[in-house]
């Protein structure tokens, strides 16, 4: 994910023998404060360990954040995604990580994959059944012609996709400014219905409601189109995979992941040992003081810290913490209020065995299928560890206002709610007696902590993408506005991929260590460094 608006290299600066370079000696076993135990917090936790500082892990809820595994009552040994269930395998820098910890993927079973048995499409009360694109009605494929030649004519897919394989920063910013400045007021719909190739409506809405590869893109429609080209150019939509035990298994990990080499702990440090084993308690008050920032937990405990990462969403900053307004400029304060979330809904149910894949007597097809449909459910997932072993389903996977429909019922109303719209698709299917225990829900836009599922810029959001975003290079800030680093997937920009979130910890990382007076080392200059080369493009504000 070699993105198009900051081309660094992350992996590299990772996998590089110098490191990431160091602090002066002086500030070694210094607390550092980092809020948020997700998997932005966890990175920037043990990267800011191996550099011989001693982060304090503040988290509000439990270690993982939106990579949360949901144990099934009936079966603890199985685990809903509730959160980040798929990632592509261009994340490099989140898989530097899943390689450390060496944990096992498997390809996600996505509509159409290769690895998905089948995919029924259920749109406007038809339903066809199929296990490749060819295999649907003619005009489907139309949609997708229309979709690659508006990508190719409209936003020079294939130069992007060029130079973003060949890692060419010059190429890929030339391109993607001139894209910035003529596309930032456009929204993802009026791009689609300016295409000569999107003329009909009927087009639209079928690709709005299926789309391809990972689905139905409509509930991205009124977001700006440079959100959807970002994932578009990097690969984030394709070859995805989901983590073998659950992404449990990689916070988890890299909370007890032993330091190799560190410039003050003892070799097989881990974070958890830095903590006694628990993390802080929530954080309930910040402001600025003299020596730094001052953090105010749950248990009323104050410490003063000279340096902070805040890595949960940027509301939180707004509602759930008692902030001085001098943490952050009145530019930076407008682009946190300004941030825009997606919503998400999902139910989860655990089933006796992946009976889905049992043929029907009369077709010679499977009995139920991964499944786009225009109605409730939007998107079905179907998880099987073989035939002998219990099932996953993900009964239904929603945005935006298909989430909200979901967040007045409770999840047993859920559940029947989506066992009789299924019903109407899958009629000899007895869904119900294959179900083993209760299920499990959630909807992000009403979990208090969260307030939605990722940030997603509406057009003309740019300007305030990119203060969050270059927030970590404080040089040419007050002296009294350093110190406090924001970092997370709503500071990224690509939202919603746990790549941004992981990258923007880096950033927050090389930010804290300019800070502290310390440096990259001269042959592996990190993010800041080589700022200027690459930076965001700045718009005019007047």
């Amino acid at each position: 994910m070699y993105g198009p608006d900051f081309p660094f290299a992350y992996d590299d600066w990772l996998q590089h023998p110098a490191g990431l370079g160091s602090v002066p000696a002086r500030w070694h076993g210094t607390p550092v404060a980092v809020v948020g135990g997700g998997i932005s917090g966890l990175v920037a936790a043990y990267e800011l360990m191996r550099l011989g500082l001693r982060p304090v892990l503040y988290e509000a809820g439990e270690l993982g954040g939106r990579m949360r595994s949901v144990p099934f009552e009936a079966n603890p040994e199985f685990a809903a995604e509730m959160g980040a269930m798929r990632f592509p395998v261009g994340a490099t820098s989140l898989f530097h990580y899943i390689d450390a910890l060496g944990l096992r993927t498997r390809p996600f079973p996505n509509p159409l994959s290769p690895q998905t048995s089948s995919t029924m499409v259920h749109l406007g009360g038809e339903q066809h059944l199929a296990r490749t694109l060819e295999d649907l009605p003619a005009v489907y494929q139309e949609v997708a012609d229309a979709w690659d030649k508006t990508l190719r004519e409209q936003a020079e897919l294939v130069v992007m996709e060029d130079s973003v394989r060949r890692r060419d920063a010059p190429v890929l910013k030339a391109v993607w400014n001139r894209m910035v400045r003529t596309l930032d007021d456009q929204s993802f719909y009026g791009f689609l219905a300016a295409s000569p190739y999107f003329r009909s409506f009927r087009h639209r809405e079928i690709f709005g409601q299926v789309g391809f590869g990972t689905g139905g893109w409509d509930t991205d429609f009124p977001n700006s189109i440079l959100e959807v080209l970002r994932v578009v150019f990097t690969g984030a939509d394709q070859d995805q995979v989901s983590i073998v035990g659950g992404t449990r298994r990689l916070t988890q990990g890299l909370w007890s992941l032993a330091a190799g080499r560190t410039a003050h702990w003892p070799a097989g440090t881990t974070v958890a040992e830095l903590h006694g084993g628990r993390p802080r308690p929530a954080v309930t008050g910040m402001r600025r003081v003299a020596g730094g920032v001052a953090i105010e937990d749950a248990d009323r405990v104050v410490e003063t810290y000279p340096a902070v990462v805040f890595t949960p969403h940027v509301w939180t900053l707004l509602n759930r913490i008692d902030c001085d307004p001098a943490l952050l400029s009145v530019p930076h304060w407008t682009a946190v209020e300004r941030t825009h979330y997606m919503g998400a809904s999902k139910l989860f149910v655990l089933t006796d065995r992946p009976f889905w894949l049992d043929r029907d007597p009369c077709t010679g097809q499977d009995r139920m299928s991964m499944t786009l449909s225009d109605r409730m459910p939007r998107g079905v997932y179907l998880f099987d560890e073989g035939p002998d072993r219990p099932g996953v389903i993900c009964l239904s996977y929603t945005w935006n206002d298909d989430s909200l429909k979901f967040a007045t019922l409770s999840t047993e109303d859920r559940l029947e709610v989506l066992l009789a719209k299924l019903g109407e698709i899958y009629p000899d299917v007895n869904l119900r007696k294959h179900i083993t225990g209760p299920p499990v829900s959630v909807t992000w836009e009403t979990e208090p902590l969260f307030m939605g599922a990722f940030k997603a810029n509406l057009p003309g959001q740019y300007r305030y993408q990119r203060r969050l975003f270059t927030h970590f290079m404080q040089d040419d800030f007050a002296p009294e506005e350093r110190g406090l680093f924001l970092s997370g997937d709503d500071v990224s920009w690509t939202a919603g991929f746990a790549e941004g979130a992981v990258t923007t910890a880096l950033n927050a990382v090389w930010g804290v260590v300019r800070h502290l007076g310390g440096s990259s080392h001269p042959a592996n200059p990190g993010p800041g460094d080589v700022f200027e080369a690459i930076a965001p493009i700045p718009l005019p504000e007047e």
